[in-house]
Formats: structure tokens, sequence, C-alpha cells
């Protein structure tokens, strides 16, 4: 099985996504003690290590990884943001820099989100991209939208992939296909109608697209809801109320549009509804949604195996 390390390991999309795809990972880095609570939830046998990625060395690790992944925190380059981009304390690509020189990967994975490829970022993401190269990598990036790839939402995502020189196989991303991702109605109806909800199949025929993009917040702003007026806007046409989250499925007489419940956010970011999620709504939806949606990441991971193994 071939090997990772992952920092910013958040709530464990990617990795959780890479493990379907067949990598085994070493260490997870993650800074806030709630994420590597859950991680240590969900994966027991994950060594999950709850520290700075700052104080992290890669050097004990040096030639022996064959991927290091992570996603970078997204709020320096996210619209929702101030866009400050390396000004941001919160910017940590120059230590997933650092590592990769420290630890020599054969193949490097990046997340970032669409912000990251707009103009005004266009002198800081070229230095990125050229300090990769410099380390000895050939470099792509491109962006992918999650459902091309299963997940019943648009979720735009930039991922930087980087192999190693000495590594003679071209990696290609993977191209996914829309036609086979279910509706939102699809998706949840199980879950809607749990209940015996009257109401299931006239909203069945509303919520009959893919959702917008499930939107995290951050610890300061974002409480459990479904995002801005515009997204609210976007969710309602579906029939499903935005404003807030519920703790449960309608009930059998419920009349109105109903409330998503953390489950089902989870379930529209492309998680296994046996993955554990936190029990209060705010920190559940912040978690749930600001994470990488697993099935892109197997789609993306699987790709980079198909390069490692074909070049044993």
């Amino acid at each position: 099985m071939l090997s990772s390390i992952e920092i910013c390991a958040g709530f464990g999309g990617q990795a959780l996504g890479l493990e379907m795809a067949g990598f085994h990972h070493v260490a997870l880095v993650e800074y806030e003690k709630d994420y590597c609570d859950m991680l240590i939830k969900n994966r027991p046998y994950w060594n999950v290590l709850c520290e700075d990625v700052k104080n992290f060395s890669g050097l004990p690790f040096r030639g022996q990884i064959d991927l290091l992944a992570g996603g970078v925190p997204c709020p320096p380059f996210s619209v929702a943001g101030k866009q400050l981009g390396s000004a941001d304390e919160r910017d940590l690509f120059p230590e997933a820099i650092r590592l990769i020189g420290e630890i020599r990967p054969r193949a490097v994975m990046l997340e970032n989100v669409r912000g990251f490829l707009s103009s005004s970022f266009d002198e800081y993401r070229t230095l990125i991209l050229s300090q990769i190269e410099e380390l000895g990598y050939n470099v792509q990036i491109k962006l992918l939208n999650a459902c091309d790839f299963g997940v019943s939402q648009l979720r735009p995502r930039v991922i930087i992939v980087g192999i190693r020189k000495d590594i003679k196989k071209t990696f290609s991303y993977p191209s996914g296909n829309k036609a086979y991702t279910k509706t939102v109605s699809e998706t949840l109806a199980d879950l809607m109608g749990v209940n015996g909800w009257l109401g299931l199949d006239a909203w069945k025929k509303q919520a009959s697209d893919i959702a917008p993009t499930i939107v995290g917040g951050s610890k300061k702003h974002g409480g459990p809801d479904l995002g801005p007026a515009r997204a609210r806007k976007a969710w309602a046409e579906l029939g499903i109320n935005g404003a807030g989250i519920a703790d449960f499925p309608p009930e059998k007489d419920f009349i109105g549009m109903p409330k998503l419940t953390p489950r089902m956010i989870a379930r529209i970011q492309g998680f296994p509804d046996d993955w554990k999620i936190a029990e209060k709504k705010t920190k559940a939806c912040r978690m749930i949604g600001n994470a990488f949606p697993p099935p892109v990441a197997k789609a993306v991971g699987l790709e980079i195996r198909k390069v490692l193994e074909e070049n044993e």
C-alpha cells in the first residue's frame, strides 16, 4: 500500500478519499483539537498529530513517503473573505513548500478554493508552483468540480498535483462525468422521508437538481445555516430552507420548506453515513462545510496511484 502524510487534515474528507484510493496515512497533522477528536473517533487507527503544522518536521520521513497531501486553509483566497493571500496569517503554502523539501515525497497533492485562481493571485500562484517545480517536481494545476465525481453539489476546487521528476509516468487529472451524479432529491429522499413526511413526493419533484456549494463558515462567522442570501435563494429553488439547520427530518404533517440536518449535509458533501459528526449543529456544519469531498479526493488519488505504481 502506498504511504502518505497529510497536513491540515481537517474533518478528514481528503484523508478518507485517499484511503479509499489505496493510501496508508503515516501521519495526519491537524491544529484544531475538535477536528483531531473527530478524526480519531472515525479512524482510531490513523496516526493523528494534533499540532501546528509549523512545528511539524518532515525530516524523519525523508524519502519514505509516496504522497504529501493537504487542504491548506482557504480563507486567504476565498471570495467570502478579504482575499489577503500571502498577507493572511492563515496562509500555509510556505509550510507545505517546506515539508515538500524536507520529506521529498514521490507525489504532492494540495487543494484550495477556486479563488486561488483569481488574477489578483497570479504572481503568488506562479511563485508557489515554481517553488514546487524547483524542488524537483512536474507540477500541474486544475479546477475540478465535485459534481463531476458523484457529489450532489456545485463545489469547484483547485487541485495542485506534483510528480517527482525521477518518475517518468505522466499524471492526468480524472475527467469525471456529471451524468452519473444524483440530484438532491435522489441523494436525500430516504433521510427526508424517514418520519413518513406526507410532503415528500412533492418535495422530490422540486429538488431535482444538484445543490449549491455547501459552506462551512469560520470560528468567527457562520452559524448553523446554508450561507448568505444568494445561497439561500438557490436552496429555496430546491425546496430547502437554508436559513437554519434542523435537528431532525420533517415530521409526518410538516408543511413548508424543510431544513437540512447535519447528516444530510454530510451526505451531500460525499461522506458515508457511518462517518461520525459533531453533536452540536454549529460545529458540525463548520466541519462538514469546510471539508474536501471524499469522492473527489479518491478520484485524484487513484490517478496519482496509477502514476506511482506504474513506475515501480
